[in-house]
């Protein structure tokens, strides 16, 4: 296992708050674009997550009363049009690998949203595990407002399980703005929040995520994802072995023994 308690990222703020991680992009002047720079450090320090044993769970949080505004539109847009196919590739593998770490990272992600959570902004919402946001918090998968697809990082296949085809179908076409109360409706958010007590509210969220079984939580995002791609009957099949995997942990003793006790678990996460 490796720890990340200490890492000093370049391109964003990281602090650590007990076990749980807090993440904040760091221009809030521009409402928190990302660069080239920023995708692949976060894309990295979530692949690394995988084996931090003193990260627990992860908030994602806003700074400065916005998300993020998306990819830059002068340190990525511009730069863009002047690539080949060869090197336009490669950075939509890169973007897209940043969800596929988030997803993979083994952790709880939890999105704190205020303001504006737009373009890539919205995908990083979205390949979150909980959502909370504040009622100012606008919401738009804007890529054909600039001339692409929707189908971006992964929305056209994550977005639709969040809130539905019909719904996802409508947003992803137009690029229109989702409310915080239509998100909140169509279950995109889990729950909204008042500013001032947003990210509080999220990292105590977090924490008591982290307090629970932490090999349990990872069984848990890990079958998740897997189960996307298989048949009921596979589902039930993989999740028999993954519960059986789980028996065999030590908190699944001291949860036992706590009930025998009547006492509370500690969970310690092996």
């Amino acid at each position: 296992m490796s720890a990340l308690a200490d890492l000093k990222p370049q391109h964003f703020n990281w602090r650590m708050d007990g076990s749980v991680a807090v993440i904040t992009l760091d221009r809030p002047e521009r409402k928190n674009p990302l660069t080239f720079e920023s995708y692949a450090e976060l894309r990295d320090t979530f692949r690394e997550m995988v084996y931090a044993d003193d990260v627990d769970a992860v908030v994602f949080a806003s700074n400065g009363g916005n998300f993020c505004s998306g990819g830059d539109v002068h340190d990525i847009i511009g730069p863009l049009l002047d690539r080949d196919m060869k090197g336009l590739l490669e950075f939509t593998r890169m973007t897209g690998d940043l969800v596929k770490a988030m997803i993979g990272c083994g952790k709880p992600i939890i999105a704190a949203v205020d303001g504006v959570c737009v373009g890539a902004g919205a995908i990083v919402a979205m390949a979150s595990d909980i959502r909370f946001a504040t009622s100012e918090a606008k919401t738009a998968f804007l890529f054909t407002r600039v001339g692409l697809a929707a189908c971006d990082m992964g929305a056209c296949a994550i977005l639709p399980r969040i809130i539905g085809q019909g719904r996802a179908n409508e947003l992803l076409f137009t690029g229109r703005t989702m409310s915080a109360e239509e998100g909140e409706r169509w279950g995109f958010f889990n729950r909204l929040i008042e500013a001032d007590a947003l990210e509080k509210e999220a990292v105590a969220y977090a924490q008591r995520l982290a307090t629970g079984p932490n090999f349990g939580h990872m069984m848990t995002k890990t079958m998740l994802k897997q189960e996307w791609a298989m048949s009921i009957d596979e589902a039930i099949e993989a999740e028999a072995q993954a519960q059986a995997i789980c028996m065999q942990t030590k908190d699944f003793r001291r949860a036992y023994d706590a009930f025998v006790a009547k006492q509370k678990p500690i969970f310690e996460g092996d």
